[in-house]
């Protein structure tokens, strides 16, 4: 199965090595995308992965300019790019933390731009580690793919998804019933996850996402 994976183009790119080998443990072919890597061509795709990074420009869901924010608009653009056709060729999608979010815009959705202020009950301090309690809902397909419906994951974000996208449901929360997944089970499959298991492919239920992707793209 061959897994385009979207993310930064810098030579270096941990996420990128980690998800490449997740996916090969899974049984998948890793091929890059990004700005500088632009050579895949959607028909060669049996599944896509948006990876997680920078933040997303607010133009793209009407918010508002930040003045720290990291952003990247070439990346941006080429991502969105990438899902529609993804949408198109119906092929499964699986996001990552910033991946998530912009599925989520694609299909319609907002974020929340900084949640410091409604965190209350959430350890959130950022790390690779599994630390933070999720709570999966039920039936749903990722509460099936865990086997559990509390799971410990890492945590990188500062934003999340708001306003869920056309066709997308929330599957799971924090403490603070802050989104921390969402999936799409009409049409071609899709999951979004906040937190980033391609840091925690040590473990098997972490693994398993990467290894559903590649049987749905089967």
């Amino acid at each position: 199965m061959r897994i385009g994976v979207t993310g930064n183009s810098k030579a270096i790119t941990p996420s990128w090595w980690c998800i490449s080998l997740a996916l090969r443990l899974a049984g998948g072919r890793p091929l890059r995308i990004s700005v500088r890597h632009g050579t895949v061509n959607i028909d060669e795709l049996d599944g896509l992965i948006v990876s997680g990074g920078d933040d997303i420009s607010p133009q793209h869901y009407s918010g508002e300019e930040q003045a720290h924010a990291r952003l990247d608009p070439e990346r941006d653009a080429l991502e969105i790019e990438w899902i529609n056709k993804a949408l198109e060729k119906k092929i499964p999608l699986l996001g990552i933390c910033r991946g998530a979010q912009l599925i989520n815009i694609v299909l319609g959705g907002s974020l929340l731009q900084d949640i410091s202020e409604i965190r209350k009950l959430t350890y959130n301090r950022p790390g690779l580690l599994p630390t933070k309690q999720v709570f999966l809902e039920s039936p749903s397909t990722l509460q099936q793919i865990f086997g559990k419906k509390k799971i410990r994951v890492n945590s990188l974000h500062h934003q999340a998804i708001d306003r869920t996208g056309k066709e997308l449901q929330v599957v799971a929360r924090d403490l603070d019933n802050i989104t921390q997944a969402v999936e799409r089970n009409s049409g071609s499959p899709i999951i979004g996850v906040q937190w980033h298991p391609e840091y925690l492919f040590y473990l098997p239920s972490q693994l398993r996402l990467f290894r559903w992707l590649c049987r749905r793209s089967e």
